[in-house]
């Protein structure tokens, strides 16, 4: 696995990581729910719960790919490239399902997909 490659997938994953923080543990701020098109405090409260554990499984995928690149660096490279390139893939395909359900979200689209995408095309190629 290139180290190019590494370097795309580890940022995707402290992109992953900084989700997290804003749908875990950020989410109850005015300023952060108001970034995933939430117009009130009631409609933040209702939605608190699917953030929360949305957070975590970015949180989760981000876990994967740092623990894919680790194995890349002990030795185990097909299994860390196999763990890398699946976390990669989940969230990509995440990314292409949030543009999908609203294309007002294409910018945020990008910063979920672009480098999960430049991880796997480098491995692919």
């Amino acid at each position: 696995m290139s180290p190019l490659a590494q370097l795309f997938a580890v940022i995707a994953a402290l992109i992953h990581v900084l989700f997290f923080f804003l749908e875990s543990i950020a989410f109850s701020q005015p300023k952060v729910w108001r970034r995933f098109g939430l117009k009130s405090q009631a409609d933040a409260d209702v939605v608190k719960p699917m953030a929360f554990n949305q957070g975590f499984y970015n949180l989760f995928l981000a876990l994967g790919v740092f623990v894919g690149v680790g194995l890349v660096h002990t030795g185990a490279v097909a299994s860390g490239v196999a763990v890398v390139v699946f976390g990669c893939a989940c969230m990509l395909m995440a990314a292409l399902v949030l543009v999908s359900s609203n294309r007002h979200f294409l910018r945020a689209s990008l910063v979920q997909g672009a480098l999960p995408l430049l991880a796997i095309a480098l491995v692919a190629f």
